[in-house]
């Protein structure tokens, strides 16, 4: 095996759907690193074979299950001065998949990390939504125990930015109904599935119209994109409720007038609501 006098791991994006979509990077980096550590061994020679790549290093299985155990391994592979490539069975290591505790060690021991940009569901289901796409975040994969989704579900009740999740097939119906009660049932959102693939399909709408197609059952892989919060949506707030806010932040030790601010802000409303409320329930000599 041929070291370098640095290692450096290497973290490769691979392609969600069509084998076409891979670069020449990745392509370069299959045929010429000392350890390849891949998802599904399987599907990494699948890949290989389909891009005309001989693997000519050590592969080796790297997922959920073993992830804890073959790190510090790898580790040292990187220290000892090897060129460890790390894939998943499609897009980017790491997100949502197999990754981020060898990069963390990997930071740790001084090693350089790099990566191969390629194919993302994140990105490609935002780009064909049709919802905003200014700002964003990615929340993942839901919790599978009805309690924890719901209580996720409603912190996210007022993001203002496109939430894109990841989602399986077989709880997809429940997650929309889910959404739709800790959203609204008319918040806009689109349902991606096989993005790239033959059977490729978008389909937009509500969220309460979307868990009602999918209730019949859905295939494949499965990104779900929604519309962030319209504070035009939410029910005016209570002047109690204003000055409560107020309350919190200076008992926190904001001064006041900066207080007033923040929860004007927050609250969609003019300062001078928040200030009038603040000053109408000043106790009365």
């Amino acid at each position: 095996m041929t070291r370098t006098a640095e290692g450096i791991l290497v973290l490769a994006g691979t392609p969600i759907g069509e084998a076409a979509d891979a670069s020449p990077r990745l392509a370069a980096e299959l045929a010429g690193a000392d350890v390849v550590a891949a998802e599904d061994t399987r599907r990494l020679r699948r890949l290989a074979t389909a891009l005309d790549v001989t693997v000519a290093g050590r592969i080796v299985s790297y997922h959920e299950f073993n992830e804890a155990a073959r790190t510090p391994e790898l580790t040292d592979e990187l220290v000892a001065g090897a060129r460890v490539l790390l894939v998943t069975d499609a897009g980017m290591p790491a997100v949502s998949d197999p990754g981020y505790r060898l990069v963390v060690a990997a930071v740790a021991r001084g090693v350089r990390v790099t990566a191969v940009p390629g194919p993302s569901a994140v990105l490609t289901a935002l780009a064909v939504s049709g919802l905003p796409v200014d700002r964003f975040c990615f929340e993942g994969f839901p919790p599978r125990k009805p309690g924890e989704r719901a209580a996720r579900l409603r912190e996210l009740a007022d993001e203002r930015r496109t939430l894109v999740f990841f989602e399986s097939p077989r709880r997809l119906a429940v997650t929309l109904a889910a959404m739709a009660e800790a959203f609204g049932a008319g918040r806009s959102a689109a349902v991606c599935r096989e993005l790239t693939k033959t059977y490729e399909e978008v389909r937009r709408g509500s969220l309460d119209e979307l868990a009602r197609w999918a209730e019949p059952g859905v295939k494949g892989e499965i990104t779900v994109v929604v519309a962030g919060a319209d504070p035009a949506d939410r029910p005016p707030a209570e002047p109690a409720e204003l000055v409560a806010l107020v309350a919190a932040r200076e008992a926190a030790g904001q001064r006041r007038k900066e207080a007033i601010a923040e929860v004007a802000k927050e609250a969609g409303v003019p300062k001078r609501t928040v200030f009038d409320a603040v000053v109408a329930a000043k106790p009365r000599s």
